[in-house]
């Protein structure tokens, strides 16, 4: 008997072990060395916080960028060479994508520096220094405090250690971020380069490979990458696009390891994940799960729905569409994703015991039941109201921005006022002129059979899932004329109106006046557009703004509360898009009973999937040519070229084209994606079937040196093997 109760609590101790250790986590890097770095070598890690972060010295952090608005990337050679997903650099080379140099499907590749091509508004930024400023930001603050003086104080707490940083005179951008709900602050000097050239990327029946089907879901044998280049002044500082710029020298770059991954080694994610909301109560679950995804999902549905029919039809409307259903899916499918794991892991459920036993922990001192005993209730009634607000803004924006035509009427409101209120002539001719500088870039991607299949699509949804009292004046003037047969309504104002063709749009804009008005008010989608836009900002945005100030402050007490209460527990702050590390291990897992996912796939895979039937799965002669005669170089692994790998580090959106870094800080793969099983994580992390999609880089080298016959890039890089 002895024997089974020390080998019940021997267990019990493992358990809990596994469970503290998870590789669950975003972590500040400035703070490894105080709560990681143990850990990490524990798991293999042979480097030091140092590496990783350092103000003192060059480190990895010094090879990692912010890629444009909502990706990351990191250098590989020391001529600014930048390398990211394919995904993330999808919207530059659907840009430069025309019919006769479509490299949208062909790819593209610079076959030396004058070939490269600039890319006007992308930017990438340099993390220089972070710092921990929060006694400097709550100096002055109480709990006590009514919100409207705290926030004050924390405003001008922070408009002051900004300023003590501008004083430095480093010319970098301040940003003062909140962690754990307002609980703790960070400042960040940033550097941002505006100089960024594609470089390279391969077709999308490499980079997309699988499409929407593929996504989110493992195994996986997409070629996720893309290729770009940072220039710099002569100094090497940044400079917007000249041809005197310079390939920029990083302080830091990625060596990039040939040695491949095998099951159990560590992985490390190094880059800027955008969101998460670990730490909210059941009643934000049930919002999301419950209220919003469902109706959500279904709009999308149909407009997806709508455009892969017509890419399916026409090549052009292919390389027009190609970003935005793209943009569409990705969030669509997550979301699907999401609701799933929600519902496996019976989360709404789980949160609900820990709201108990917190409860019972607030109740168990007086002190704390007065500090913390109303935060679930007020939770309760808040989120009420909230969902609704937050649907019907978030449901109305789907509606808007579905119908393309709504979005470029509404392009015409500063010269429609202009002329309404009798502005000087020389000012009504200068914005008539920036209107018809942008049109070309207004219609570029823009099919009018296209837009009036999700106009009748949205308008038929908005009527069906928007309650009536929140639906808009506009709308139901709109529903009432044409009896709500919208397919019909479509079909005689599409032909017609300035919004949907550029040369009508063209002519319209040159000869706008006071007659042009009476066209405007006739036009259903400037009628809409404007009746849209006035009903959320009259009944809606300001409601939802004071819900989510009062959802700001409950969460900040809630986090200090949840912190108490799980006193021993070392809690990481939610992704904000600031810079963090996530660590773990190469690792499969079982998707479901009888069903266990390998760690890895190889080209093989690619070739079993192979359907030129099929855009997403017609893969490229010359891919097949070389899987024929097993050309592979030395990108093999057991004589297969490997693809992408999984592990268990803790990414989200954001994550895309982070490095994959081994124990020796080498590079060896690219995050792009999740598994489908662990989508949820972003809400409840789940060790048994969270896992990160990487692209490994033995592929992207392969795909750059034996497909793109572009190996001289390699000549750049430092490789391991």
């Amino acid at each position: 008997m002895k024997r089974r109760i020390l080998f019940l609590i021997t267990a019990a101790l493992l358990a809990v072990s596994s469970f503290l250790r998870a590789d669950e986590g975003m972590w500040i890097p400035l703070l490894i060395e105080k709560y990681n770095i143990k850990i990490m070598q524990e798991k293999g890690f042979r480097l030091t916080a140092e590496d990783i972060y350092s103000v003192n010295r060059a480190c990895m952090k010094d090879a990692i960028v912010i890629f444009g608005g909502g990706c990351t990337g990191e250098l590989i050679s020391p001529e600014g060479l930048l390398i990211t997903n394919h995904h993330c650099g999808y919207g530059m080379i659907q840009r430069h994508s025309t019919l006769e140099h479509d490299y949208l499907t062909n790819g593209f590749w610079a076959m030396d520096r004058s070939q490269e091509l600039p890319n006007q508004g992308l930017s990438v930024t340099f993390l220089r220094r972070m710092e921990d400023v929060t006694a400097d930001v709550l100096k002055g603050v109480s709990d006590d405090m009514k919100p409207d003086e705290r926030d004050k104080i924390i405003s001008q707490n922070m408009a002051a250690v900004r300023k003590r940083a501008e004083a430095e005179g480093t010319g970098y951008t301040i940003q003062i971020r909140p962690f754990f709900m307002g609980n703790q602050y960070f400042l960040f000097m940033n550097e941002t380069y505006n100089d960024v050239r594609l470089v390279g990327a391969p077709p999308s029946s490499i980079g997309k490979f699988g499409g929407e089907t593929d996504n989110w879901v493992w195994p996986r044998h997409t070629g996720d990458f893309s290729l770009f280049r940072i220039y710099a002044d002569k100094n090497n500082k940044p400079a917007e696009y000249s041809k005197d710029n310079v390939p920029y020298k990083p302080v830091y770059y990625f060596p990039v390891s040939l040695k491949g991954v095998k099951e159990g080694d560590f992985t490390m994610v190094f880059g800027y994940p955008g969101s998460t909301n670990e730490y909210v109560p059941s009643f934000h679950i049930d919002m999301v799960k419950n209220y919003i995804n469902p109706k959500m999902i279904e709009i999308r549905t149909s407009k997806i729905d709508i455009m892969e029919k017509a890419m399916a039809a026409d090549r052009l409307v292919r390389i027009q569409y190609s970003s935005k259903k793209s943009g569409l899916a990705n969030s669509w499918k997550r979301w699907i994703g999401e609701n799933q794991g929600l519902e496996r892991l019976d989360v709404i459920a789980r949160k609900q015991a820990y709201e108990e036993r917190f409860t019972k922990w607030v109740n168990e001192d007086r002190n704390r039941a007065a500090k913390y005993g109303n935060i679930l209730p007020e939770y309760k009634k808040l989120y009420e109201q909230l969902r609704v607000y937050q649907f019907v803004n978030s449901y109305t924006s789907e509606v808007v921005n579905g119908a393309e035509a709504i979005g470029i009427s509404r392009r015409i409101n500063t010269l429609s006022e202009m002329v309404r209120g009798n502005s000087e002539e020389r000012l009504i001719n200068e914005m008539r002129n920036n209107l018809l500088k942008v049109t070309a870039s207004i219609f570029r991607d823009y099919n009018m059979k296209v837009d009036m299949d999700v106009f009748i699509s949205v308008m038929e949804l908005y009527g069906k899932n928007m309650p009536p009292e929140w639906q808009t004046p506009g709308y139901k003037k709109v529903y009432a004329m044409c009896k709500g047969d919208f397919k019909t309504l479509a079909s005689k104002i599409y032909p017609a109106s300035p919004f949907t063709d550029e040369t009508r749009f063209t002519a319209f804009v040159r000869g706008f006046n006071k007659n042009s008005l009476k066209v405007l008010d006739k036009d259903v989608f400037f009628l809409l557009g404007n009746d849209f836009s006035e009903f959320i900002a009259n009944n809606v945005r300001e409601k939802l703004s004071s819900l989510n100030t009062e959802l700001q402050q409950l969460n900040r007490i809630y986090m200090k509360a949840q912190m108490e209460f799980e006193k021993d527990k070392v809690f990481y702050p939610d992704a904000n898009s600031t810079l963090r590390v996530a660590y773990g291990q190469v690792k499969g897992y079982f998707s479901k009973d009888a069903v266990y996912f390998t760690h890895y796939t190889t080209l093989k895979g690619i070739m079993e999937k192979d359907n030129p039937e099929i855009y997403d799965y017609d893969v490229p002669q010359k891919l097949r040519d070389l899987y024929r005669t097993k050309d592979y170089g030395r990108y093999t692994q057991d004589g297969e070229v490997p693809v992408c790998f999984i592990a268990n580090n803790h990414t989200t959106g954001g994550n895309s084209g982070s490095p994959v870094i081994n124990a020796e800080g080498h590079l060896i793969g690219i995050n792009f994606d999740r598994a489908w099983e662990g989508v949820a994580s972003d809400m409840a992390f789940n060790p048994d079937q969270s896992r990160n999609i990487s692209l490994d880089m033995r592929y992207a080298l392969f795909i750059i040196d034996k497909f793109a016959g572009a190996g001289y890039l390699l000549k750049e890089m430092t490789l391991i093997e």
